[in-house]
């Protein structure tokens, strides 16, 4: 079985958000870079588990420059065994998923985090499937393999949906998919020796511009009521926080 993981490199978690070149430009000085936790702990340990389980193969894919290497080498020290970087600003999500897919032949599994940490958008795993026209499943929180049959689960309201599907299908995996995996030192040193092939993007579509970035607003300082002043509290939640 090949399986195909992409990943995509998102600010660290504590970092400070500011915009540059009129607010359209996220501003990375002195950012720190961390691999997508979502891609890295439920997409990629995933895949790794599936392979030592099931034989097989995990390529990673990631579009962006060179500075993203170091988060690819990470993948590969996790355990996948070949890594492709598409050599190319991740300008959107359709332009991404268009690298990814023409990267993607001759995949039977191919895996996302359910979103990036930066964007929230959950639209790179769908439009890949689209592309490709195989199924897909969104918010996989479990999956199995016996053969080319996956047994894919998902949370829904009330409960969980399970789906079986034949490979090749696409899926995004989301909290459950599995633990995240630290790299050993054996799994760092044997990364540098791993092929990373860089090739150039095949073309792709530009569909969405980035107008302007802004900051949500400055949130209201806590208001005290005294317990027995219900009729200010039912005024304020009415007029100013306006949720009766």
């Amino acid at each position: 079985m090949k399986i195909l993981v992409c990943i995509s490199k998102t600010p660290e978690t504590t970092a400070k958000i500011a915009f540059k070149d009129g607010n359209t430009a996220y501003d990375e000085s002195g950012v720190q870079f961390i691999m997508n936790p979502y891609d890295e702990w439920y997409a990629l340990v995933r895949a790794v588990e599936l392979k030592e389980a099931n034989g097989g193969t995990v390529t990673v894919i990631n579009v962006g420059p060179a500075t993203n290497d170091v988060v690819i080498r990470k993948a590969l020290a996790i355990g996948a065994d070949d890594a492709i970087r598409v050599d190319a600003e991740p300008t959107s999500a359709m332009f991404v998923a268009q690298q990814i897919a023409a990267q993607a032949s001759g995949f039977d599994l191919v895996m996302t985090g359910k979103e990036t940490i930066d964007y929230n958008g959950s639209e790179v795993g769908a439009m890949v499937a689209e592309l490709l026209e195989v199924p897909y499943v969104s918010y996989a929180t479990a999956i199995d393999m016996s053969g080319n049959t996956a047994t894919v689960t998902r949370e829904i309201e009330g409960g969980n949906e399970v789906s079986e599907v034949t490979t090749p299908l696409v899926i995004s995996a989301a909290k459950g998919m599995a633990e995240q995996r630290i790299p050993n030192m054996r799994g760092i040193m044997m990364a540098k020796r791993k092929p990373l092939n860089v090739v150039a993007a095949a073309g792709g579509d530009n569909l969405v511009k980035v107008a302007a970035f802004a900051l949500p607003a400055d949130k209201a300082g806590v208001k005290m009521i005294d317990p027995d002043n219900m009729d200010e509290l039912v005024r304020l939640l009415q007029e100013e926080a306006k949720v009766l």
